[in-house]
């Protein structure tokens, strides 16, 4: 296990060893379970968070930072319960979460102060500054950021003063402060990643700021060769998620020199990777930006598009503030709550009247065009008056049913749960294993559908299911039961791939039955092997189910000691969605599946 955790600790940054990440942090959570080593079983928990956040899977992400929290919580081990506190803010930070952001980095703040650990201390303080950044207090946030830095010298933490250094420039190019000391806090930040040898996205973040502070400094030239660099590593080092910056600022160094074609391509592919990863904290000034290349190039109706767009979004991102500001953790450690609300009830009420301005513009252009057409006009806007409250109300509808379908979904999910602890408990109490074995079946079967339900009220689309990740979760629990984990290796070899919940529900029970035979079967005496699900789409109607183990096949002296159900439901379930099944037994068991999903609904 300690030679696990160092590995770990050493690859984690690097996304060409993602997948050892995944699987080694899997190991070390099977042996830290067996062994009972509630440590090492925290540390896997934050391992697997950290492989999540980087594939855009933050609700699973999510879920194992508070598993940890909870652990540590119970062992009373508050250096790393702060340290995860800290790993939450990180994470609500990608989500533009202020509120929840502040609340955790406040409560790792208060955990270092009782143990006066400096630091602990120093780091949240940078923190906090990076906060204060994002709620437009720029001279709060580098005071912060200077309180860190002066404890951070002092004790010689130099990766957490490079941190703080990046931290101060962020609010130094904003804060009215001469942008030739934002340049010189940056540089800072860059020597010491690089005096450390650090290559990734640390020493990228600060190269992606330096660009910033030459944009404003209208040294384009510099700003966008800083901005290539990190585009070029980003591509090299496989970090998708990290051309985001790089496009957006390319964009924006476009639209600051006039050149809005050569703009317009960079900031929507941005806004695409921004709603692909979820990461949304820049994606209102993206909007802002392709309607100012909008407008510039005469194209009013796209530019008030995008201006609704970024609308929206930036009154969503400053409620996240005020909300931050209104916070317990925040009143401790703050003061004029009042008046940050008001600045920011200010802007928005600014905000609404420059929209306004745009509507006007667009009108009175439309009111030239159409003008001798005056009559018709009048009698088209009443209409479009009705349609308009026709639609709010539709709007309105439609929220409340998306709010009654998560709970439904929640609800679904929890009382599967109940009917699986219920046949736990029963199937604890009988002594055949033939009976007991039938009860864990129906266990599994059950929480197959669990997942799913879990996965869509989890997700944002609540119609379908990411049919990987599903598959992901629903191998782990498989081979929890089995006690598996250590000899068999499930691989879903297969893209991303959405599939609405009456096709995925027969699907993952398919599956489901497929994993616990091969696990039951084609293993014998507990051997080792390997077990790959695929699932692609190779038309508008046609899915391809294939599951294949390196087993011992099947031969005319195996013998299965099931009940038979289990090929039964395989059956009823290829025929409830037209599909077909087809077996090879060469080197293990092969089964395909074709489904006509059109032909099926």
């Amino acid at each position: 296990m300690d030679s696990l955790v160092d590995w770990i600790e050493v690859h984690i940054d690097s996304p060409k060893d993602s997948i050892a990440i995944g699987l080694n942090a899997h190991k070390l959570l099977k042996l830290s379970k067996t062994s009972k080593n509630e440590d090492i079983l925290a540390r896997s928990y934050r391992f697997l968070a950290a492989y999540h956040k980087e594939h855009a899977q933050l609700d699973s992400s999510e879920y194992y930072l508070n598993t940890a929290k909870t652990i540590y919580i119970n062992q009373e081990d508050n250096l790393e319960l702060a340290k995860t506190y800290i790993e939450l803010k990180q994470l609500f930070i990608i989500r533009a979460d202020y509120n929840n952001a502040k609340k955790f980095i406040y409560k790792a703040l208060g955990l270092y102060e009782e143990s006066k650990n400096d630091k602990g201390i120093a780091l949240c303080y940078a923190h906090i500054g990076d906060l204060l950044y994002y709620e437009n207090n720029y001279h709060e946030a580098v005071i912060y950021c200077d309180k860190a830095i002066a404890i951070q010298k002092r004790i010689n933490a130099q990766e957490d003063l490079a941190l703080s250094y990046r931290f101060k420039a962020n609010s130094q190019l904003f804060s009215g402060v001469d942008l030739e000391n934002a340049l010189e806090s940056i540089n800072q930040s860059i020597e010491i990643y690089r005096s450390l040898g650090e290559e990734g996205i640390p020493l990228m973040a600060s190269i992606n700021w330096r660009g910033n502070i030459y944009k404003y400094m209208g040294l384009y030239e510099e700003a966008i060769a800083d901005y290539q660099t990190n585009f070029d590593n980003s591509v090299q080092m496989g970090l998708e998620r990290y051309l985001i910056p790089s496009l957006g600022n390319i964009g924006h160094v476009y639209l600051m020199q006039g050149k809005y074609e050569q703009a317009l391509p960079y900031n929507l592919k941005a806004i695409d990777l921004i709603k692909k990863t979820g990461r949304t904290r820049n994606l209102w000034e993206n909007y802002m930006h392709v309607s100012s290349i909008y407008e510039s190039l005469g194209d009013y109706k796209m530019a008030l598009h995008y201006h609704q767009l970024y609308a929206e979004e930036h009154e969503a991102f400053k409620d996240n503030i005020i909300l931050a500001l209104e916070s317990e953790a925040q009143s401790k450690y703050e003061v004029g709550q009042k008046n940050a609300t008001i600045y920011f009830q200010d802007e928005k009420i600014s905000q609404q009247q420059r929209t306004k301005v745009l509507y006007l513009l667009l009108t009175g252009l439309l009111a030239l065009i159409i003008f001798g057409l005056f009559h018709n006009y009048r009698k088209r806007k009443k209409r479009n008056e009705q349609l308009e409250l026709l639609n709010d109300k539709l709007d309105s509808k439609n929220k409340q049913n998306e709010l009654l379908l998560k709970e439904i979904h929640h609800r679904v999910k929890n009382n599967l749960e109940l009917v699986k602890s219920l046949i736990s408990l029963q199937s604890a109490q009988l002594e055949d294993s033939e009976s007991k074995d039938v009860m864990i079946a129906s266990q599994n079967r059950v929480q197959s559908m669990g997942i799913i339900h879990q996965k869509l009220y989890q997700g944002e689309n609540l119609g379908s299911v990411d049919m990987k990740d599903y598959f992901l979760n629903l191998s782990d629990g498989i081979l929890d039961t089995f006690n598996a984990e250590d000899k068999v290796k499930v691989v879903c070899a297969m893209e991303r791939l959405e599939l609405d919940v009456d096709t995925a529900v027969p699907i993952g029970l398919i599956v489901n039955e497929l994993l616990t035979n091969a696990l039951k079967y084609a293993f014998p005496n507990k051997g080792e092997g390997k077990i790959e699900i695929s699932l692609t789409k190779s038309s508008a109607e046609i899915l391809i189910l294939k599951v294949t183990d390196n087993g011992i096949g099947k031969s005319n002296s195996t013998s299965s000691t099931g009940t038979g159900f289990g090929s039964q439901l395989i059956k009823l379930l290829t025929q409830q969605l037209n599909g077909e099944m087809h077996e090879k037994h060469e080197d293990g068991t092969s089964i395909l599946f074709q489904f006509n999903t059109k032909s099926a609904a």
